[in-house]
């Protein structure tokens, strides 16, 4: 098993800011790192993807400009900066990672092999 972990969360007003961070025990370069969310009553959803390799990202459009992924290879971590924050923001966030490169057609929770546990974000009016 390969753990991930998260953290960073936290309770915020409309418009700030929070950094969300994955720590991982992957030292390989194929493989796609992505952050999900998932809001009360509603399926779990890709925010944004990274891939190893490459350095290429994906981020969806429903928090595009707003949201940004990176990594840090040195330090085997994985960030979502998440700016302008909305109350509509609020969910369980996770980080979730696969073998292989980034794909948006791959981009679906059953693909991912490996989940944190997950950080919770709450977005105040």
């Amino acid at each position: 098993q390969l753990q991930l972990a998260e953290s960073g969360g936290g309770s915020v007003q409309a418009g700030e800011s929070l950094r969300l961070s994955c720590s991982h025990a992957y030292t390989y370069s194929g493989r796609c790192m992505a952050w999900f969310r998932q809001a009360p009553g509603k399926g779990r959803e890709v925010m944004a993807s990274i891939d190893s390799g490459s350095g290429l990202t994906d981020v969806t459009d429903s928090v595009k400009g707003r949201f940004t992924i990176s990594q840090d290879s040195a330090k085997n971590a994985v960030y979502l900066q998440m700016n302008s924050l909305k109350p509509e923001d609020t969910a369980m966030y996770y980080c979730a990672a696969r073998l292989g490169s980034c794909n948006r057609a791959l981009n679906t929770e059953n693909h991912y092999n490996y989940w944190g546990q997950g950080t919770r974000v709450t977005v105040s009016p």
